[in-house]
């Protein structure tokens, strides 16, 4: 038993290790989230340009991810691991230091290679190294501190606002106030180069190695995570399988559009777009965008933000805890079902809102220059954000508005702010329980065997191109369509993927692989 516990600790150790990769994925993808309302201002950006900056990581996150895994079957897992804990570091640092937009953007692509890279080589070893009782288990820890990633960005962004706005020495010596977003990206390069130095200390994938015919390191690897019969059996069993992969040929493309796989393909694709095009990474991306819009000011929105980590944190947690009790369909249909409500009460929230500057809100506004041009504003009453916006950039212009958003929208406002953020933190928690692990779950069980690994691929990539889209065109949205008309868009293609998902979607839940693919592959 002793010798099983350090066992169960050794291999607990390197997926934790490994699995840091998840964490630096998290953080690097939500840090943008603080920076678009500094960067904005700062490089005179369009809503295009603000959401080419966020989604530009997911561009070369998904070219990064079709290239990983086979430069991890060349080179080795823990080569390709490192190199992208190193691409996180330069990304930060370069980040931080651009002193252009162009700049910047080629900074976050060249992170988001990293992001690709540990999204499919880290769970990949540590399934590899990891015995079949306790897989499971250690290949979660990937996906928690993704999660935990996104709450430490979150947190570390209003944790250097609120510094920046102290009167601490060292926070002045570090001119925290006027490079906040700047300190916001380099503040990642710290646990990336701890990856990479930690790194070190653990093995090669044993999988790898017996690919590369080199038994003896990979069984004295697998003898330090389980016991020696154990170890034998599992390098037997690896070395069978890779005897029929060589023995067979690789699936095609040609072999996805298949009619029998049409059934499973379409449910695959329709959960792939539905995971998207929801909105989630509108909110983990522009959190407080979000809540600045409803007039609470830059601190409280930086603040509500972390609200949203430590929900998404917590519902995955749970999510993970009763997918198998309670079942793929039903967590689906519940998410959906909550995902709707709660973008209708967002849609509802911004919709019912009205902007009016009385004289007392205009002689508040000290800090935005030419704001004597405001006076023809003063006791007009405006209906939405998109007309009161239009009215300020015609008096001041678009500069001094981007400068002084959140200032302008606080003084003007009329809303419920509790609204919407209840109406948030309830969407993050219907998604973290439900499309966010369960799509993955569900790959990993629609698609035969054969083609399961090239499907997967597919449909990944399909949804990274919407994840993209979404975030590029969200500024966009709110500048030309308003907050209430782009949250009832996303209310809407959650009701239509409700309908879809309670149409097609088989629960999955305690069936073999061979029974779902007798249902669900039509020969």
């Amino acid at each position: 038993m002793r010798e099983s516990g350090v066992q169960f600790r050794q291999t607990a150790t390197v997926a934790l290790i490994v699995a840091l990769g998840g964490f630096l994925m998290g953080f690097d993808a939500s840090v943008i989230s603080g920076v678009v309302a500094f960067i904005g201002p700062e490089f005179d950006l369009g809503p295009i340009e603000l959401g080419w900056s966020v989604a530009s990581l997911t561009l070369t996150a998904t070219l990064a991810m079709m290239v990983s895994g086979p430069l991890s079957d060349r080179f080795g897992r823990k080569p390709v691991l490192r190199i992208a804990a190193a691409l996180f570091a330069v990304s930060a640092l370069a980040s931080a230091a651009a002193p252009d937009f162009i700049s910047l953007v080629a900074a976050r692509m060249l992170g988001g290679l990293g992001v690709g890279a540990a999204l499919i080589v880290a769970p990949m070893y540590i399934a590899e190294i990891a015995p079949a009782p306790i897989r499971g288990r250690m290949v979660s820890f990937n996906q928690l501190n993704i999660v935990i990633g996104i709450s430490a960005a979150f947190f570390s962004n209003y944790l250097i606002l609120r510094l920046g706005a102290s009167d601490l020495g060292w926070a002045q010596l570090l001119n925290l106030a006027d490079w906040n977003w700047r300190w916001m990206l380099g503040v990642e390069a710290i646990p990336a180069v701890v990856y990479l130095l930690a790194l070190f200390a653990v093995p090669e994938s044993p999988r790898w190695l017996i690919m590369r015919d080199r038994d003896h390191e990979a069984l004295g690897i697998m003898e330090r995570v389980s016991d020696a019969e154990q170890a034998r059996a599992g390098l037997d069993a690896v070395r069978s399988a890779l005897g029929a992969e060589a023995g067979s040929d690789k699936a095609t493309f040609r072999e996805l559009l298949n009619p029998a796989m049409r059934t499973v393909l379409t449910i695959g694709l329709a959960v792939a777009i539905l995971q998207q095009i929801t909105g989630i990474n509108s909110v983990f991306f522009y959190a407080p965008m979000i809540f600045e819009q409803s007039g609470i000011g830059t601190d409280a929105s930086f603040l509500q933000a972390i609200l949203v980590g430590l929900v998404n944190l917590v519902f995955t947690v749970l999510a993970i805890l009763t997918i198998d009790r309670l079942g793929r369909r039903p967590l689906l249909v519940f998410g959906l079902t909550g995902i709707a409500v709660c973008m209708l009460v967002l849609s509802y929230g911004f919709g019912s809102a009205t902007y009016s500057l009385d004289d007392e809100a205009a002689v508040s506004l000290t800090e935005v220059p030419g704001r004597e041009a405001l006076a023809p504003l003063q006791g007009e009453v405006y209906e939405n954000d998109v007309a009161f916006r239009e009215a300020v950039v015609g008096a001041v212009g678009a500069q001094a508005y981007e400068a002084h958003r959140s200032a302008l929208v606080g003084a003007a406002i009329s809303m419920n702010p509790a609204l919407i953020l209840a109406g948030i933190l309830g969407f993050v928690a219907s998604f973290a329980i439900s499309l966010g692990p369960v799509m993955w779950v569900l790959f990993s069980e629609l698609f035969p065997n054969r083609v399961r690994g090239l499907a997967i691929s597919f449909v990944g990539l399909v949804n990274s191109a919407v994840s993209f889209g979404v975030q590029l065109v969200f500024p966009w949205e709110l500048e030309n369509l308003g907050n209430s008309l782009t949250f009832l868009i996303y209310a809407a293609f959650a009701i239509m993927g409700l309908a879809i998902v309670i149409r097609i979607v088989p629960e999955t839940k305690g069936r073999s692989l061979e029974e779902l693919q007798a249902e669900l592959v039509k020969v």
